[in-house]
């Protein structure tokens, strides 16, 4: 698939209304590219789990540029790991990946032990807290992938964690955010992003997102 050109979106912030990403989750997903590619990655039976679809992950990394050599990585909200493993996968040197549910952890340190990926770190806890207490600028890659139910995250919530990965990320860095609905130009500025791809696939709407430069400007 082509990368696609980012557009602007009408609605002057995202809906708060989250549905639930529809189907059944596979049994597996399969990593898509780099020196892990075609390993399986377990996706447990859990309520919300939500492991991004092949399509949207290849494309994603068909943006980034598939070679990741040298950049630390934080996957904030893991879940399966699918996002996190693609990155170490693709060359990161470094790959911090956050969950918060203690079986999902188990299952996370079991696919890093087989794949023997030393670049990643494993930890128990909660991404948005995670991701605040990250260095300024110490990061190239921030993975988003939250839960979509908006009683668990809500539109508060989508706002400060965006905030966070902009104090975190380095000039010439990313974000990328999966949201049920898509985030406009004006809430995305606010929070210190700009637009750079999207994708609807299916209820998923993924966002590459790059800083504000003029919120770095004005921070000098």
């Amino acid at each position: 698939m082509k990368p696609q050109r980012s557009k602007a979106v009408a609605a002057a912030s995202p809906v708060t209304k989250s549905p639930a990403r529809p189907g059944t989750a596979p049994a597996a997903v399969r990593i898509t590219g780099g020196q892990y590619k075609r390993t399986p990655i377990p996706v447990a039976s859990k309520p919300g789990l939500r492991p991004t679809p092949a399509r949207v992950r290849e494309t994603l990394f068909d943006w980034l540029g598939h070679d990741l050599s040298g950049w630390r990585c934080m996957d904030a909200f893991a879940g399966t790991g699918a996002l996190g493993f693609e990155a170490a996968s693709r060359g990161a040197a470094q790959v911090l990946m956050v969950e918060q549910d203690a079986a999902l952890v188990l299952k996370l340190k079991a696919v890093q032990a087989k794949l023997q990926a030393s670049m990643v770190q494993i930890e128990r806890g909660d991404g948005l807290s995670s991701l605040q207490r990250q260095s300024p600028h110490s990061l190239h890659l921030v993975l988003l992938d939250p839960p979509f139910d908006e009683a668990l995250f809500g539109l508060a919530q989508r706002q400060a964690l965006l905030r966070a990965a902009a104090q975190a990320i380095a000039a010439q860095g990313y974000a990328y955010l999966e949201s049920p609905v898509p985030w406009a130009d004006a809430p995305l500025l606010e929070c210190g992003w700009v637009l750079h791809r999207h994708l609807k696939a299916g209820a998923v709407h993924a966002h590459l997102l790059k800083p504000n430069p003029v919120a770095g400007l004005q921070t000098l």
